[in-house]
C-alpha cells in the first residue's frame, strides 16, 4: 500500500468513524476502488493503526469529560461520573460477546463483500431518517438505555451499518437527549476500539515484516486530524437535527455499491 493509498484510506477512516455513514463499510469501498492487494496480516495492522488514530481524536475531543470522569470515579462514590463509567461499561457487553462469539463470521463478511455493505448502508439510512424526526428532550442514558445501545453496537459491527448511526439513532429513539446521545455513542467506542486494538496486538497475526511504515504514519496522520474535525461537526449536527442528510448520503453510496457489486460480480 502506498502513501497517497494510505492518506486516502486514513481520511476514509476518520471521518466516517464519527459520521454516521459507516467505516467499516467505506473501508471495504475505498479498498475495493483502490485494489487493494495487501496481505491479511498488512491490512490488520494498516486497520489497528486508522483504529488507534481515531481513538485518539475521540479522547481529544473529549478530553475535559474524560478527566471529569476520571476524577469523579477517583472519589469512589456513586456518583454521576462513577455511574456514567459504569454504563459505558454495561454497553459493552452485547459487541464484546458478539465480537468474540461469532469472530470468524462477522470476519467473512468483511473483504470484496460490496453488495452487503451497499445493503447495510440502506439499512443506516433508515435508522437516521427515524431518529432524525424524534423530539428532542433532557432525558439521560438509563442503565436500561445503555445495554439497549451497546446492542445496536454490536449490530454495527457488521461492515455498512454505521457505529454511531446506530447507537446515536438507538439512543435518541429511546427518548435521549440529542446532545447527551452523542456524548455516550462516541465516549462508549474508546475502550471498544482499544479492546479490539489489544486483542489484535496479542493475537499474533499482525506482522511488522515488509511494513511500509512511512506509509502507516501517513495513514494514522490522516485518521487522527480528518477524525478531530468530524467527531466535531457531528456533535454539531446532531444538535441541530441534520442526520437526514446523511441517510441521503447512505442511500446513494449504499446504490453504487449495489451497483458496483452487480457490474463486477
Amino acid at each position: 500500500m502506498d502513501i497517497i493509498d494510505s492518506i486516502i484510506l486514513g481520511i476514509i477512516q476518520g471521518l466516517t468513524e464519527f459520521l454516521p455513514v459507516s467505516s467499516s463499510g467505506h473501508l471495504e469501498i475505498g479498498k475495493a476502488i483502490l485494489g487493494d492487494d495487501s496481505l491479511p496480516e498488512e491490512s490488520l495492522l494498516f486497520s489497528v493503526v486508522l483504529h488507534f488514530a481515531t481513538a485518539l481524536s475521540t479522547m481529544v475531543v473529549f478530553r475535559k469529560d474524560i478527566f471529569s470522569l476520571v476524577k469523579g470515579a477517583l472519589k469512589f462514590e456513586w456518583n454521576e461520573d462513577l455511574q456514567f463509567i459504569s454504563k459505558i461499561a454495561f454497553s459493552l457487553i452485547p459487541a464484546v460477546a458478539i465480537g468474540l462469539l461469532f469472530e470468524k463470521q462477522l470476519e467473512s463478511l468483511f473483504g470484496d463483500n460490496i453488495l452487503f455493505v451497499g445493503l447495510m448502508l440502506i439499512i443506516t439510512a433508515v435508522l437516521l431518517f427515524l431518529a432524525d424526526k424524534a423530539k428532542d428532550t433532557n432525558k439521560k442514558v438509563s442503565f436500561k438505555d445503555a445495554f439497549i445501545i451497546g446492542i445496536s453496537q454490536a449490530i454495527a459491527l457488521l461492515p455498512g451499518i454505521s457505529r454511531s448511526g446506530a447507537t446515536i439513532s438507538t439512543s435518541v429513539l429511546l427518548g435521549n437527549d440529542k446532545t447527551k446521545a452523542a456524548r455516550f455513542s462516541f465516549l462508549m467506542v474508546v475502550p471498544l476500539i482499544f479492546g479490539k486494538i489489544a486483542k489484535d496486538a496479542l493475537s499474533g497475526d499482525i506482522s511488522m515484516e515488509s511494513q511500509n511504515i512511512t506509509a502507516l504514519a501517513a495513514g494514522f496522520i490522516a485518521a487522527f486530524v480528518s477524525g478531530l474535525f468530524a467527531c466535531t461537526w457531528m456533535i454539531a449536527l446532531v444538535k441541530k437535527s441534520k442526520l437526514s442528510y446523511f441517510a441521503y448520503y447512505c442511500i446513494i453510496v449504499g446504490v453504487i455499491a449495489i451497483v458496483f457489486a452487480l457490474l463486477n460480480s
